[in-house]
């Protein structure tokens, strides 16, 4: 296949006039075949990436059978993204190991392809809980961690944990090269993060939100993030978990290499108001807000990546090399993928999302094959 005219995303931010050859599954250096799309006037980005989401449609990853998780990696696929980084919640060893069996048994080849799993909890702060369920929290357990990367197919990629408890920079170091730590949900200071970071972190859990502030005395997780050049920042961009200001602030401060959007999307997320749950724990959505019933705790996202993508450009005025680095490039490499996904490059799979010039969606290649068009 040949998709011609388009204005091209490269991995530099940069867009550049050129064509797009697909043979199969994969971009090549040249196609034989005969298909021609006409994709004047588009943007050509890679599909996108969110490697922190908990659900979508009605379904939620922590408690989805088969059907359920069909359903949400076909709802992102169609919407421009093509790979995800399932997030399960804070919840007891058992129902995490259905979880991670269920997820990692996926496939679906008109689904986004599920690339990792990613255990937010149970390792985190009893004071920066969020929208967690505080009954199943504990101190970090590497033994815990192992047992379920065996019911996962070794597919867990990413462990949120809040580095000041019992055992955690033991349990960083332990799995160092093999399960990426994150930072989060945590009351760490400074030197305890800084700590966590030489020891093997490489990420931090939704910048800002379910940690201590940056202050200028006391710059705690934020200020050693920012000090780690090889950390990356997970960023919530739906103009409900971090105001506009901030967000453009963050990109200047780590650069458009280092954050990683992410939609922290609930069951909620493409479906209309009214009360759903999260982690067993009832949930209020209006609008683009969602909070847990009863309260002014905000629990999780209802918008999807690429909405976030949309109001990154459009409502929070982030240049859109810098967005679409933010939501495929980035999440790639933070994932490990980034050798097969994340950009458009001879090689890689085709996924590919073609965007009208205000944004909208004009076609999504789902490995090669016209998804949505």
């Amino acid at each position: 296949m040949l998709i011609k005219n388009a204005k091209v995303f490269r991995e530099n931010g940069k867009f550049e006039d050129s064509d797009i050859f697909i043979s199969g599954e994969y971009f090549t250096e040249t196609s034989h075949g005969n298909d021609i799309f006409d994709a004047s006037n588009c943007f050509a980005i890679p599909g996108l990436i969110d490697l922190h989401l908990h659900g979508c449609v009605k379904h939620d990853f922590s408690t989805a059978d088969a059907d359920g998780i069909r359903k949400m990696a076909r709802y992102q696929a169609q919407n421009g993204i093509t790979a995800i980084c399932p997030t399960t919640m804070t919840l007891p060893e058992d129902q995490l190991a259905i979880a991670c069996s269920h997820i990692a048994a996926h496939d679906d080849l008109e689904s986004a392809a599920i690339v990792g799993i990613y255990l937010e909890g149970p390792f985190l702060s009893e004071k920066k809980v969020g929208a967690q369920n505080p009954a199943y929290l504990q101190n970090p357990d590497a033994k815990m961690v192992h047992r379920l990367q065996e019911k996962a197919n070794g597919m867990i990629k990413l462990l949120a944990i809040a580095p000041e408890k019992e055992g955690a920079m033991e349990l960083i170091s332990a799995l160092y090269g093999n399960v990426s730590c994150s930072i989060g949900h945590t009351t760490a200071d400074y030197a305890t993060a800084q700590k966590a970071f030489l020891s093997g972190a490489k990420q931090v859990t939704h910048l800002y939100n379910a940690m201590p502030p940056f202050h200028h005395r006391d710059p705690g997780v934020i200020g050693a993030a920012a000090d780690f050049p090889d950390c990356y920042v997970e960023l919530i961009c739906d103009l409900v978990h971090v105001h506009p200001s901030v967000v453009r602030t963050t990109m200047r401060m780590f650069g458009d290499n280092r954050v990683v959007f992410i939609s922290d999307s609930i069951m909620a997320t493409g479906l209309v108001d009214g009360t759903y749950e999260l982690g067993g724990l009832a949930v209020d959505v209006c609008g683009r807000v969602s909070h847990l019933a009863g309260s002014e705790t905000i629990a999780g996202s209802v918008t999807n990546l690429m909405d976030c993508l949309r109001i990154a450009v459009t409502e929070i005025k982030i240049p859109l090399g810098s967005a679409v680095k933010c939501a495929s490039v980035n999440p790639a490499k933070a994932l490990g993928v980034f050798d097969k996904r994340g950009s458009i490059e001879p090689g890689k799979y085709a996924d590919i999302v073609l965007l009208n010039e205000d944004l909208s969606t004009r076609a999504v290649f789902l490995r090669g094959t016209l998804l949505r068009s």
